[in-house]
């Protein structure tokens, strides 16, 4: 899987490169800067991103900058957005462009090799991959919303789903049976008002519902 890294510390992008290439990542380019990474991105159109939030030369937001020319301009891109802190305004910025192949965890995963090299290959699948600090932010951030009619259970399900976990994943880390995840997912799309009529995409749309607000509310 040809892939492109960049991030602007010299150990942490030597460590990724290091650890991709050895679980079968193709890793044609490793830069450390935004300008750099469009430039390999445009030169060898990769099948997944991984980007730093914050880049040379402000550190502010170069890299979510980057990423979302990436989404416009090369959509069969997957990205991977990896943060040191929990900033959800540009997960929801991210999301917005589109549903699919989007990943936002805090760098503090990349230590957990199993569960982000799991993070990286469901994004380049086509998955998403929301970081479970970043969902339990937004829902102890937005009020008086749909999500506030979640039972604690289904508000667990839901963080699940956005990290990206299948009906067996979720029943797997809340020691339950994929039957009672299911109607937990059944209700949250009930009282989300996400109709049958839009299938699987439901579990994005659900995610979405307590996004679309964050970026604004971040913003004004």
């Amino acid at each position: 899987m040809r892939t492109v890294i960049a991030e602007d510390s010299v150990l942490l992008r030597a460590g990724l490169t290091k650890l991709l290439e050895t679980t079968g990542f193709e890793v044609v380019a490793a830069v450390h800067d935004a300008t750099a990474l469009l430039a390999a991105v445009e030169k060898h159109r990769p099948q997944l991103v991984i980007a730093d939030v914050r880049m040379p030369p402000s550190f502010t937001d170069e890299g979510i900058r980057a990423a979302l020319v990436i989404r416009r301009q090369w959509p069969e891109a997957a990205i991977m957005v990896l943060s040191q802190y929990v900033e959800e305004r540009y997960a929801a910025d991210l999301l917005a462009t589109q549903t699919t192949g989007i990943g936002y965890l805090l760098k503090d995963r990349v230590a957990d090799l199993d569960v982000f090299l799991e993070a990286l290959r469901r994004v380049a699948a086509g998955g998403t991959a929301l970081d479970p600090e970043v969902v339990a932010q937004l829902l102890l951030r937005r009020q008086d919303r749909p999500t506030d009619w979640l039972t604690a259970r289904e508000r667990e399900v839901l963080s699940l789903m956005a990290e990206g976990r299948s009906n067996a994943g979720i029943a797997e880390c809340l020691v339950v049976s994929e039957s009672a995840v299911a109607k937990h997912i059944n209700s949250i799309f009930t009282k989300l008002d996400l109709s049958p009529a839009e299938g699987d995409h439901r579990r994005v749309l659900a995610v979405l519902r307590f996004l679309e607000g964050a970026g604004a509310a971040e913003r004004s």
